[in-house]
């Protein structure tokens, strides 16, 4: 531990990370590494946190799905990439997911297709068509909704 932290100095520095906001344990773990704590320190530090609940990998993926999508307007697949980045595990990403069901995510995903859409207005079809499916696939939406999205709008519901 050359210039590092001890374990006791390191706590509450990275109780008041953890407390701060939502952490993954990925996200913890390279804090604690950044103060250049062992690795034995590390896994002691990681489950103090855990057993006293400031670190809880499924609460920080249900709010980090929860939070981007009302925020950002994220869809499910970035939502995913972005969990997957932090090394969330596929149960807990799938429990996340599970949050953005329903008629808020197809009404969001609506939204921002309709407004790309009337957007576009001077652009020719197929140029407008491109774009509005890539900024939607962009913000992480699904290829069939986002196909089914824009039928619909060429359909006539907008114009």
């Amino acid at each position: 531990m050359i210039n590092g932290e001890t374990p006791d100095s390191a706590w509450p520095k990275i109780k008041h990370f953890c407390g701060y906001r939502e952490r993954c344990h990925y996200e913890v773990r390279e804090k604690l590494f950044g103060m250049k704590l062992a690795k034995k320190d590390v896994d002691t530090l990681l489950s103090r946190l855990i057993e006293e609940g400031y670190l809880n990998e499924e609460r920080f993926a249900i709010q980090f799905a929860g939070g981007h999508f009302r925020q950002k307007k994220w869809g499910k697949v970035k939502i995913v990439y972005e969990l997957r980045q932090k090394r969330v595990s596929e149960a807990i990403i799938k429990k996340a997911l599970k949050e953005l069901q329903g008629e808020d995510y197809s009404g969001v995903l609506k939204k921002l297709a309709e407004a790309k859409w009337k957007s576009l207005k001077s652009e020719q079809y197929l140029n407008r068509q491109a774009k509005t499916i890539a900024y939607l696939a962009r913000k992480g939406y699904e290829m069939p909704m986002i196909t089914e999205m824009i039928r619909k709008i060429r359909s006539g519901a907008l114009e």
